[in-house]
């Protein structure tokens, strides 16, 4: 038995939910978001709880049991808070600035970096040294952290880069004479 899957996702007030065939559609005050289930689950929505059970005994049912209960709950947070990544810039000379739908970074490269945010996450940058990515996608604000991080990941020498926010990197000491 899954015990993730056997606990019901409460809809706060102002969140709906309704399901069409295997896909669920939340809308909330942030937006609307839709995902779809395989056919090893069933989902039911009654009032303000969405419940989701297993077809039949097999594996893979109780696999998407609770895979598919954890979807459903990430899309009605993701309606209600969101979804946050906060990144810092260390390293002399690392900035970032946001305008529009663009971040441009200054990493040490011989060129800035133009980095293009796509539609549905927002990035904002309260100090040079910080990014923070927000959207209703889960999946998409990781994916675009992630994206930023790659330009310059922190090394352990000096830990210079692109790092998450309360993120611990391993530090190495250097040669010895």
């Amino acid at each position: 038995m899954s015990r993730i899957g056997k606990k019901p996702v409460e809809l706060p007030s102002g969140v709906e939910a309704s399901v069409s065939g295997q896909t669920v559609t939340v809308k909330g005050p942030k937006g609307s978001r839709e995902f779809t289930a395989t056919d090893d689950v069933s989902i039911v929505v009654e009032g303000n709880v969405v419940t989701i059970e297993p077809r039949g005994k097999s594996k893979r049912a109780r696999q998407q049991w609770g895979m598919s209960r954890t979807m459903v709950a990430n899309l009605v947070s993701g309606v209600t808070d969101g979804f946050k990544k906060e990144l810092e810039l260390s390293g002399v000379g690392y900035r970032a600035q946001a305008q529009g739908n663009k971040l441009t970074l200054n990493l040490g490269y011989s060129h800035d970096v133009i980095f293009d945010v796509p539609e549905g996450v927002t990035v904002t940058t309260p100090k040079q040294t910080e990014v923070i990515v927000e959207g209703i996608d889960q999946q998409l604000v990781g994916q675009v952290a992630a994206n930023i991080r790659e330009w310059r990941a922190p090394e352990p020498y000096k830990g210079k880069g692109i790092k998450y926010k309360g993120e611990y990197i391993f530090r190495k000491e250097g040669k010895k004479k």
